[in-house]
Order: C-alpha cells, then sequence, then structure tokens
C-alpha cells in the first residue's frame, strides 16, 4: 500500500516519546513558509514527522560541513503544502521517498521495482523541480516476521511462505485483507494465503504487540519502525516487488543544483540504509535529539 504522509505521522506519533511530540502536535499545515532568502542560501525542508526531518538534518549538516550557506525550515507539513514551496522557491531542497512522491504527481503511476519508481518519478517531477541519487534506504511496506517464526520456517523472502503460510495467522488493518498490495497481492503474485487474518490496526502498536506476543505470525510493518530493531523482528525480502519502492531522494530546487551540493548529498544517499534509519528512529524515541543523531551518523560515515 502506498505510504502517506498522513500515515507516516500517524506512526511516528505512536513511535515517538512526548519530549518530540510537540512539533507534530502544531498546525498539520506546519507554520509560514518564508518567501525570501539569498541566492546563494539553500533552504532544507522537511516533512511533518520525524524522519523527514532527521533525513533534512543530515542533508543541512552536510552541506554546512561542504562549506554552503544552509537555512533549514523543518515540519512544513504535508506535500500538498511543500510541494509548492518547492516550487516557488520557498525551499529548495527536502528528503522525499520515491514511491509516495510518485503518487502524489502521478495518481495513475503503476511502477513498482526501484529503479522504474525513480525512472517514472524523473519523468514526473514539475518544472524547475530535480532529483539527485536516490539511497538504498527505503521506509516501505514489509511482510514482517518475528526473529523465532523467521527461524522456524527458515524464512528470508515473502516466497518463503508458499509452504508455511496456511499454518500461520497474520494482522494489520482491516483493509489489508482487500488491497492489491496486501493480501491480495500476496495470494496473486506470490501464491501465499494465509491460514486466517486478524483485525488490528495499520502498522501500529496493537499489530506490533499482536506479533511480538505471538497472536499472530506475519504482519505489514514499517521497514524503518524502530520495533524492527528493538523487538527483533524481520522484514522478508519482496524479490518480485509487491509493494513500490520507497527509496529516499534528495528532491531540490534545479536552480540550486551544483558539483558541490550533488558531490555532497550523493555520498549522504550511498551511505544511507534501512538499518541506518531504524537505529536512528529508534535513539529519537529514547529522547536524543536530532542534530545529535545527525552528527554521530555523518561522522560514523566520515561524511563530515
Amino acid at each position: 500500500m502506498t505510504m502517506t504522509i498522513l500515515r507516516r505521522a500517524i506512526y511516528a506519533c505512536a513511535a515517538l516519546s512526548v519530549t518530540t511530540l510537540p512539533a507534530l502536535a502544531a498546525d498539520p499545515f506546519g507554520s509560514p513558509v518564508p518567501k525570501r532568502h539569498s541566492k546563494s542560501t539553500i533552504i532544507v525542508g522537511s516533512a511533518n514527522f520525524p524522519e523527514s526531518q532527521l533525513i533534512a538534518t543530515i542533508y543541512a549538516k552536510a552541506l554546512k560541513d561542504a562549506g554552503l550557506s544552509v537555512q533549514t525550515h523543518m515540519n512544513i507539513g504535508s506535500r500538498e503544502v511543500y510541494i509548492p514551496a518547492l516550487e516557488d522557491g520557498s525551499i529548495d531542497l527536502l528528503p522525499e521517498y520515491s514511491g509516495s512522491m510518485l503518487t502524489y504527481l502521478d495518481k495513475n503511476a503503476t511502477a513498482s521495482s526501484p529503479s522504474d519508481v525513480v525512472s517514472a518519478l524523473k519523468a514526473a517531477l514539475p518544472k524547475g523541480v530535480s532529483m539527485l541519487t536516490p539511497s538504498a534506504a527505503q521506509d516501505a511496506d514489509t511482510v514482517t516476521v518475528t526473529a523465532a517464526t523467521a527461524a522456524k520456517y527458515h524464512l528470508k523472502s515473502i516466497a518463503d511462505l508458499n509452504p508455511v503460510a496456511d499454518e500461520m495467522v497474520s494482522g494489520g488493518a482491516p483493509e489489508w485483507q482487500t488491497r492489491e498490495e496486501g493480501a491480495v497481492g500476496l495470494t496473486k503474485i506470490y501464491g501465499v494465503t494465509f491460514k486466517s487474518f486478524k483485525d488490528l490496526d495499520e502498522a501500529g502498536p496493537l499489530t506490533l504487540s499482536a506479533l511480538v506476543n505471538g497472536q499472530i505470525q506475519a504482519a505489514d510493518v514499517y521497514s524503518t519502525d524502530p520495533s524492527m530493531s528493538a523487538d527483533h523482528l524481520v522484514a522478508l525480502s519482496d524479490p518480485k516487488s509487491l509493494f513500490p519502492a520507497q527509496n529516499v531522494v534528495p528532491i531540490i530546487a534545479a536552480a540550486k543544483v551544483s558539483l558541490v551540493v550533488t558531490k555532497t548529498l550523493d555520498a549522504v544517499s550511498a551511505a544511507l540504509t534501512t538499518d541506518d534509519l531504524v537505529k536512528m528512529n529508534a535513539e529519537l524515541a529514547n529522547h536524543v535529539s536530532y542534530e545529535k543523531v545527525a552528527n554521530d551518523w555523518l561522522r560514523a560515515h566520515k561524511i563530515q
């Protein structure tokens, strides 16, 4: 299922501590975007959920360390707010998710694999807006099991569920049962049909609790949810691209693309992984500041 900004914000609110919630509890459309800035300054923005703000902080710090003039405008709001701001020059750069951005720009898009999604996204971008190299990191839907279940059934990919799914109960949002990017697609693409389905919530605390406690054996969980690490969960690989790719990608005003900007953000994208996002989201949930998490990551990858 294509992930929306609202879904991510809801997940983030559940995952992060109360100390991070005031920013999310503010006006859902964010504060007004500044209209004027120096032509040489790059304004880095973010959507209104913590992971977006974290990646934007990494972008901003990396560019500052490269000697560029950078300002930030975090927690802007949804795509309906920050895409027009990017087009009119109010902001210059922000992190996006390839599949969700493509669906926003082209409601009829059918691309699913990482390369197809990136190609389609390049073609769909508005005039004056560019994208740089995507990272391998994804915040996508996954079919997830516990480490114990993965070991018991020797599960590595969704395809491995085929001979054992009839022994397993899956769970999640009720609509999972009728979605192509859900139970319908699992059967159609992988031949996987679970023994039964338990109505819970959409990759939220009810689903995660049921999975960890053994009430269900498989669930749709976001790939960068801190529970992946904290609860030793295993996201099964999706070799047939049931779920659209959601690679993290820098979206930038074409006028602000330069050799230094490209080289710097390409270095970030080359280093950033899904596991990194899981670990950093967990740090945010444990009250570590965006600045420290970003600085520590940049230092560890020698981008500073």
